[in-house]
């Protein structure tokens, strides 16, 4: 159901409800209906409630600790500021021995966990052994010993890794305080450092934050801050419209506009580096040759998509990495075309031929492929239509499959997948190496979960090897044409490759509480910013 603009806002609302009972969220929405016009007596009590489609699958920082940190919760050795610098977090000071195989992280003096306890180093040395986890980035380090020294910690490495600090600003090296695991090593509770702490927790849907009074920062303006997942876009758009939520994440570009046009919400924007794009098993017998997946590249009008799904044209894809992916975005490049001529053109040269039903024929069997993807991110499900469409024009048959975001890693990993549709985002680590690493730095193809599948390059595991070992101040030791050449290297590599067929960048948008004031969209989503906010009325 479509609610417009012009729908009273008690029908709408008794419209939402009903839907949400339909969900089995309408609970969690009364309650949070119930504390709205609690949380409005006073500015300085009122609740910043944040709504959002990502569950709480995972309270472990090496599967799903995002949302902690987006909260504020837990801290990083290291952060990053508004222009992608790395900036103390955790850590005060850090650097490296000469020959760039040692580095000391100097802690924060006097920072103490949520629980009363101090952040001790051989707290952070074993959680930041137990981030080593193949789950998490900090396994892609060549680190042979971390070790707690004098209120800092040494990690050593088997040979030089300029982008250790970066890797150690991903939210799976959070620090959590020994409370926080059970007997047997889980993470139980999420007891962190930051200026907020966990006041309820209530897996998967839900939890609340207050402000830590042992922080050694400012304090908030914020009081009190909550998150709540739900699942439909189209719920969280209305909820923020009806005052329902102060924060609404992950609209769906319909309900964009038609919130812009009222008064209901503050619309805020920023275009980050994540880019939609199709995942493809380059193992699959289809998709093998190289042509096959060039041709899959060429049926693809993303302008189109872009246009009536986006309602953004500029936001069509022309590589992986977008524009404000500094270093890594190559405008040297020639930009993905829609050419469906040039795309039967390279399907005709591996043999397949058009049958009497219009699709594409080859040895008796049909050029048929399985699209996964999810409804996490509202319009992937839309653009995995359109790619549908798109693509039996040229011949070839696409089964769609929506479902949860966690189906797309498992058959990565047991090789069932064909193609997936995918929104990534290569600033999750702001200089992106984590996150290309990550995706496709395995040198026998078997890539990340988000990345490569059985897609061999050997270029670009020994680019990414040559870039990790630049001294870290690159800049300052004549380095940074060495790192850019690299990277430009890798970039070109992808797109010659097509491991990934790029299809359109992003644009972050929310929906916000005109009456709270400091809402920015960080383009690195390491942070809600909650900090920086506060009620003006």
């Amino acid at each position: 159901m479509t609610l417009h603009s012009t729908v009273a806002p008690s029908l709408a609302r008794r419209r939402l409800l009903l839907g949400l009972a339909a969900s089995g969220l309408a609970p969690a929405v009364l309650a949070h209906s119930t504390r709205a016009a609690e949380d409005r007596a006073t500015s300085a009590t009122r609740t910043v409630r944040v709504i959002g489609p990502w569950e709480l699958s995972s309270l472990d920082p090496l599967r799903g600790g995002y949302l902690f940190s987006r909260m504020q919760v837990c801290e990083t050795l290291v952060e990053y500021d508004e222009a992608g610098r790395q900036v103390p977090g955790m850590a005060a000071r850090w650097g490296s021995s000469a020959d760039g195989l040692e580095w000391r992280f100097v802690l924060r003096a006097g920072a103490g966990f949520h629980d009363g306890t101090p952040v001790r180093d051989i707290d952070v040395a074993r959680a930041l052994q137990r981030a080593l986890h193949p789950a998490g980035v900090l396994g892609r380090a060549p680190i042979q010993a971390i070790r707690a020294e004098g209120g800092a910690v040494r990690i050593v490495l088997s040979r030089p890794y300029g982008a250790l600090p970066a890797l150690l600003s991903h939210s799976s090296t959070q620090i959590l305080a020994p409370a926080s695991f059970g007997a047997d090593g889980n993470v139980r509770a999420i007891v962190g450092s930051g200026p907020f702490r966990i006041d309820t927790l209530e897996p998967p849907q839900r939890f609340s934050v207050v402000p830590f009074d042992g922080w050694q920062g400012a304090r908030p303006a914020v009081q009190r801050a909550s998150y709540l997942s739900v699942g439909r876009a189209e719920m969280r758009a209305l909820m923020a419209e009806s005052g329902q939520a102060d924060l609404a994440y992950g609209l769906d570009p319909g309900s964009i506009a038609r919130l812009r046009h009222g008064n209901a919400v503050r619309i805020v924007e920023e275009m980050i580096p994540r880019t939609t794009s199709l995942k493809l098993n380059a193992g699959h017998p289809l998709l093998a040759d190289a042509r096959a997946r060039q041709a899959l590249s060429l049926a693809l009008d993303r302008r189109g998509i872009a246009t009536a799904i986006l309602r953004d044209p500029g936001l069509a894809a022309q590589q992986l990495f977008p524009p404000v992916l500094a270093g890594w975005h190559d405008g040297a490049l020639p930009s993905l075309t829609h050419d469906p001529v040039a795309a039967r053109h390279l399907l005709g040269e591996l043999g397949w031929r058009l049958g009497a039903d219009g699709m594409l024929w080859r040895d008796g069997q049909p050029f048929t492929l399985t699209l996964t993807t999810f409804p996490d991110r509202p319009e992937l499900p839309l653009i995995a239509a359109a790619i549908q469409e798109q693509l039996r024009l040229v011949g070839i048959r696409v089964r769609v499959a929506v479902g949860n975001s966690s189906e797309i890693p498992f058959a990565h990993r047991d090789g069932s997948l064909q193609m997936g549709l995918i929104a990534r985002n290569y600033g999750v680590v702001p200089d992106a190496f984590g996150a290309v690493s990550q995706d496709f730095g395995a040198e026998d193809g078997s890539g990340g979960d988000w990345g490569a599948m059985q897609w061999r390059e050997p270029a670009v595991p020994r680019a990414l090897s040559a870039l990790s070992e630049l001294p870290a101040r690159s800049a300052e030791r004549g380095g940074e044409s060495a790192a850019r050449a690299l990277r430009q290297r890798i970039a070109g590599a992808l797109h010659g490759g097509l491991p990934l067929v790029p299809v359109v960048w992003y644009r972050q948008t929310l929906a916000a509480n005109p009456r709270l004031a400091g809402v920015s969209i960080d383009p690195f989503e390491r942070t809600w910013r909650l900090t920086g906010m506060r009620w003006t009325a």
